[in-house]
Order: C-alpha cells, then structure tokens, then sequence
C-alpha cells in the first residue's frame, strides 16, 4: 500500500552551518546575522537537537546522521534538496543550483541507510543536468502527492522544467508544473522553491494559491487538489513569509499522523486553520530561528522522508 507518511526520518546535524551567499540572491529568507560563526553554529545545533526530540517524544523514528565537517557544508541540515527515497526501492539523487551545496550529497548515507535494512533496489543519479545548468532541488523544488502520483512544481532557477519531466517520466508521476511569485519592496520574483509556498498531506493541503499569478495554472493546482479529495487550507503571502508552507506530515510507528511546521509558521496561522489542521492530524512545533533565518528553509526542508521497503 502507497503512502503519502514516513515514519522514519532521516536529518544531518549541522556541523558549520551559516549563511550561504551563493544560494541568497535567489532565497528571500536567508538573512545574516551578527553573532560570530561559533555562535550560529552552536545555536543551529540547539535548535537541530530540541526538534529531534520532538520528533523523537511521539514516536517517530529519526536517523540522525553527522555532517562531515570537511568539505565546509553550511546547509547540510537540508538534506531533502539532494536526495528523496521510494517505496519501490528507488534513491533519486537530484542537480544542485549551488555549486557548494552539491558537496552535500554523500553515498556513504545511501549505503548506511543500507545498513540499517533498508533496500536500495536502484539509485538514479539526475546530477548530469548539472553539467546542462539544469536543476530540480528534490523534495523542494517537488511537492510530491505520492499516493495519486501527482509531481507538484513551481518553476524557478532551481526547478528547471526537463529535469522535472525527466524526473516524472522515469518514476510515473504526473507533473502540475506553474509559475509562482512573490513581490518584495516592489520587485517581482520566482519563489525558489515549491515546499515554501505549498504542503500535501494525506488529507491536507495548505497552499498560497495567491502566489500563483496565472488563473489558469491557479486553478489547475486547486482542481487536482479537489479531484484527490484533499482538504484544503488557503495561507496568505504574509503567512508564507513565516514558512506556513513549509509543513511536512509524518507519522509514529503506531499510525498517528502529526503535521510539523515551525513556530513561526504556527504563530502565522489563525485559529480556524490550527483547528482545521487538528482535525486531520496532532501538531508537532518545533522552534529553529537560527535556521530559519540564516539557512532560509525551514523544517520541512530538514527531513528527509524515508519511504525505503525494508530487506
């Protein structure tokens, strides 16, 4: 049976996390920070270490895995734009917009989840797109209904559309690919990544449908939401700036299905859409300024799901 949870999650420990300038000018979250490298470094590993055990006090099992301190590394704790895993046994390895970030993907993960029982029947390795400046930054660049096969993408420098048709060809998802937007101090720009402006879960979905300019493509992503039978949750843009879109739904080993967003995200929503949201699932909140803020990605972009069968 297909699911749309994992209840095993894998997150990489920051070991030099900081500010990226490479991947700034197209993240409007990243902002710098004053305090000295250490200082980030040690609250980023605070923050990373209070959401594990959130994660871990209801049941979910998370893999953490050590950043390697060498090659430097500043967004390693975001380990879902290299990699996602399948229930049929497929590792998909994704092509990096940052040069710096691609020192991020590590075959010794692959093969410790291995290790760990999991079976790794095939890696596909989509990094050659590199080579082309073609990019799909995995499970962020692709909001994935993986119960309906649906490929969900907003179009930017990070989510190129041959990849992703590739991407969809090889592992039998339909693509919904648009253009999504947002205006800062009155300048128009793509938004960078899917999973900030939209979450798909397994009776839920939360969406800023207002950051999608095109009626057509607008209403396409709400009909195949509809036509799934998803309830949705409509954000504002002021929510999506505090990464309310930026969920992710997983599961303990019982079944229970909890939705993670951030306290910022949490402290965006109103009360009828915290309520609607309980309907379906428990709330887990975890607190990552630091990483918010420096990284530009919030806590969905720090799991990555493992839909691996076991050996």
């Amino acid at each position: 049976m297909t699911l749309q949870t994992s209840s095993t999650i894998l997150m990489v420990r920051p070991a030099n996390f900081g500010f990226n300038p490479e991947t700034a000018e197209s993240n409007f979250y990243q902002k710098r920070d004053a305090r000295s490298p250490e200082a980030i470094i040690r609250a980023a590993q605070e923050e990373f270490d209070g959401f594990v055990k959130n994660l871990e006090d209801k049941g979910v099992q998370v893999l953490v895995v050590e950043d390697s301190e060498e090659p430097k590394k500043t967004d390693a704790v975001f380990p879902n734009n290299w990699f996602s895993t399948h229930e049929n046994g497929k590792v998909v390895l994704y092509p990096m917009f940052s040069p710096n970030r691609r020192n991020e993907r590590r075959m010794d993960i692959v093969q410790m989840l291995m290790i760990k029982g999991f079976k790794v029947d095939e890696v596909i390795d989509l990094t050659f797109f590199e080579k082309e400046n073609q990019f799909l930054e995995g499970t962020g660049s692709l909001v994935l209904d993986r119960i309906n096969k649906i490929a969900y993408a907003c179009r930017s420098d990070r989510t190129h559309p041959v990849p992703l048709q590739y991407f969809c060809r090889l592992m039998e998802y339909e693509e919904v690919s648009f253009d999504a937007a947002q205006t800062i101090d009155g300048i128009v720009s793509s938004i960078y990544h899917t999973n900030v402006m939209m979450h798909v879960g397994s009776e839920l979905a939360v969406v800023c449908l207002d950051s999608i300019p095109l009626a057509t493509e607008k209403l396409k992503v709400q009909e195949f939401l509809e036509k799934t039978g998803k309830k949705m949750i409509p954000i504002t843009t002021k929510q999506k700036f505090n990464f309310a879109g930026n969920m992710l739904e997983v599961r303990c080993e019982s079944g229970k299905k909890y939705t993670v967003m951030s306290a910022s995200a949490y402290d965006s929503l109103g009360q009828v859409q915290l309520n609607t949201i309980k309907r379906y699932t428990d709330i887990i909140v975890p607190r990552i300024p630091t990483i918010e803020k420096l990284g530009g990605g919030s806590v969905r972009c720090m799991m990555a799901e493992i839909f691996l069968p076991s050996v």
